[in-house]
């Protein structure tokens, strides 16, 4: 026997191996030993296979067959529990049904959600056209250009969910549209003809599918003379709230809500307006802010002094302040609302790849600082996929390198962009942002906690090796194709360098969800929880790794499962010690790993990195700002907390109803809906 019909009527090689991977599985489930059994019985089933049907078998007859010879054996427990596999894996089928997408590759009922939402195509009524493995081979085809071996190697790592690019890749690449970029930074200076053609430069770019970054800190203050009218200036916030409505107003693409950054100086004189400005809830929410620190400031809140606020008209000095006041307002806030966040910006431009071009704004979510019309282009390797038997294979990684590497530079030519000043600034830096998600899954492979030395240097080690041979494969590209034009400006003068950036840690929001992983580098959110999919269904979903750990341990039970899900947390439950230490979550994680987790990926990060601070509902304020000192110590470039139940609205929820609850387009990290990228 070597061939086998799947139930879509494809007729595929037969794969024993299949069978004991299911059998080995069952006997798993009820606490068994194998010892051999699997593959024993996977014969047996082989050979009466071959007995009994003439022709090629259905999957159905080859699932009848294993029952039977389970039964056979006198192993009923073990027959049950592959009984109760088979309804689940129907149950799956028939939930991905109810969306109209045929899975050819076997993604989470949440995947193919998001997928149907927002990825697939689909034609003028609606209906969709087309199915995951067709939109990978879409995306590696346009990406690619005219090379096969490419083309194959972009599918293979799309497909083995071990690659994914950004989501306005993965839904814009091959298609009439063709913008593939994620985000965008628009300049803003002190004029009215400037305002408002930024407003229309978002529009243009939202509806093509990205998001927006912004400094609002060349704007003169709110009160200051308006020499044409003789009138008094509005100020950086009014602005910002007709940006807000701008942005509610278009619909990225008809596929998800946009998404801004805004920035303002420290010592900007409507400082104090901008830090309170979210302090309303439902206020600028099409925002991220961050206030724009340096080190004069922040020396200046370590030794308790004031500092100047400077009109950006002219450069003048309009009052000083205490700036451990301000610092306290900020923390204050971002402990009341989740914002403000901090951008060091000084730190930032001290790994300028351009020094002559001094940047200014962030990307929306504060992963990518850019140039003024620069755009960023990024994909995440799945970290998740390069562990065996307990092991990190490095060359996997080293080969998925190289091709995120190819793929984010290809973006770069193939990339139709809104705006010409935009296609300009891009290809004469080329950056991409190439970074990781399933950092927290590998951990939980490699029985690693993330709260640890060990999994601070895993991530140094990583990063460095990601970062090195991208670089390797850059000046490949660069010795091939040529250098990026502004490269004379730049401190990679004199070397072939093709890219002026390389590596990124990106949110990967509904990136992680299609891959069936963590998110960036973001700790576990729960181990066991309730996912709200469909219109009103509510599915159960525990940790991968839990359950199988949990099978293997003979301590699994649907009932832990479930009580397990009333908190998110094993933290405190009857079950060993060391998978304790290992399965903890964003909130069993003191605020200090997450910042020293962040800084120890900074470290060999070419731009920044997107990461939430989690911090429990019972935080203070001094805790805020005790993260906010350590992330500039330890040389951070920004940082983002958020104090659970700091606002009304989130995807994630504890304690509202009996168990841990997320909507279907949560991955992990920010639990509200600022972080969409």
């Amino acid at each position: 026997m070597h061939k086998i019909i799947k139930r879509d009527g494809r007729i595929v090689n037969f794969k024993k191996d299949k069978i004991t991977a299911v059998i080995h599985h069952a006997i798993i489930a009820v606490n068994a030993d194998d010892e051999k059994l699997s593959e024993k019985f996977a014969d047996e089933v082989a050979t009466l296979i071959e007995e009994r049907i003439p022709g090629i078998p259905a999957v159905e007859d080859v699932q009848n067959i294993v029952e039977e010879v389970l039964v056979r054996h006198g192993l009923y427990e073990v027959a049950k529990a592959y009984i109760l596999y088979r309804e689940r894996r129907s149950e799956l089928r028939d939930a991905k049904k109810f969306f109209g997408v045929y899975d050819e590759l076997k993604l989470t009922v949440n995947a193919i959600e998001v997928l149907k939402k927002r990825y697939l195509m689909k034609n003028e009524a609606g209906n969709i056209t087309e199915t995951p493995d067709q939109m990978f081979k879409r995306v590696a085809k346009a990406v690619s250009g005219k090379s096969d071996e490419s083309e194959e190697e972009f599918y293979t790592a799309m497909r083995n969910l071990e690659f994914l690019p950004n989501s306005p890749t993965l839904m814009n690449a091959g298609t009439k549209l063709g913008q593939l970029s994620a985000c965008f930074a628009i300049p803003i200076f002190d004029s009215i003809e400037s305002i408002f053609g930024a407003l229309k430069a978002m529009a243009i770019v939202q509806q093509s599918g990205g998001g927006s970054g912004f400094s609002f800190s060349r704007l003169r203050p709110r009160g200051d003379i308006v020499r044409s009218t003789m009138g008094g200036a509005s100020g950086p916030v009014s602005f910002m709230r007709i940006f807000d409505v701008t942005t509610d107003v278009i619909k990225q693409g008809g596929r998800r809500r946009g998404a801004n950054m805004g920035i303002l100086n420290v010592n900007h004189p409507d400082i104090l307006n901008f830090i309170t400005s979210k302090s309303k809830e439902g206020v600028l929410t099409n925002f991220n802010i961050s206030v724009g620190v340096d080190n004069d400031f922040m020396e200046a809140v370590k030794e308790n002094r004031d500092y100047e606020l400077i009109n950006p008209r002219n450069n003048e000095c309009v009052r000083s302040l205490s700036a451990n006041d301000i610092f306290d307002l900020i923390g204050m806030m971002a402990w009341r609302t989740g914002d403000p966040g901090l951008v060091f910006i000084d730190e930032i431009n001290a790994h300028n790849p351009t020094p002559e071009h001094r940047i200014n704004s962030t990307n929306p979510c504060g992963e990518v600082p850019l140039l003024d019309w620069e755009s960023c282009n990024l994909g995440s390797i799945n970290l998740a996929r390069i562990v065996r038997k307990n092991d990190i294979d490095w060359e996997k990684l080293r080969s998925l390198t190289e091709i995120g590497v190819r793929f984010l530079d290809g973006v770069i030519d193939v990339n139709r962009y809104p705006l010409p000043q935009i296609a300009e600034m891009t290809r004469a830096n080329r950056k991409i942002g190439l970074g990781v998600m399933g950092f927290a899954e590998m951990l939980l492979e490699l029985e690693i906690p993330y709260n640890s030395e060990e999994a601070l240097n895993l991530g140094r080690r990583l990063m460095k090796f990601i970062t090195v041979e991208a670089g390797a494969t850059s000046i490949e590209l660069g010795e091939e194709r040529g250098t990026f034009p502004n490269i004379d400006e730049s401190v990679w003068k004199n070397t072939n360098m093709r890219n002026a950036t390389l590596t990124t840690i990106a949110p990967t929001g509904s990136i992680s969800i299609i891959a069936g992983t963590t998110s960036g580098i973001e700790p576990l959110f729960a181990v066991s929880f309730v996912r709200n999919v469909l219109e009103h269904a509510r599915l159960i979903e525990v940790n991968p790794v839990f359950e199988r750990v949990a099978r293997e341990r003979g301590f699994y039970s649907r009932d832990l499962m479930m009580r397990i899900a009333k908190t998110g947390s094993v933290q405190g439950l009857e079950i060993p010690e060391d998978v304790r230490d290992v399965f903890v979550t964003a909130l069993d994680i003191d605020p200090v790993w997450h910042v020293r987790m962040q800084a120890a990926f900074q470290e060999y990060v070419d731009n920044a990195i997107s990461k939430t601070i989690n911090l429990r509902k019972d935080a203070t304020p001094g805790d805020v700002k005790k993260a906010f000192l350590l992330a500039y110590e330890l040389k951070c470039k920004g940082i983002t907390v958020y104090r659970y139940g700091s606002r009304a609205e989130q995807v994630l929820s504890f304690g509202e109803s009996e168990y841990v609850s997320a909507k279907s387009d949560y991955a992990g990290g920010c639990p509200d809906r600022s972080c969409p990228y």
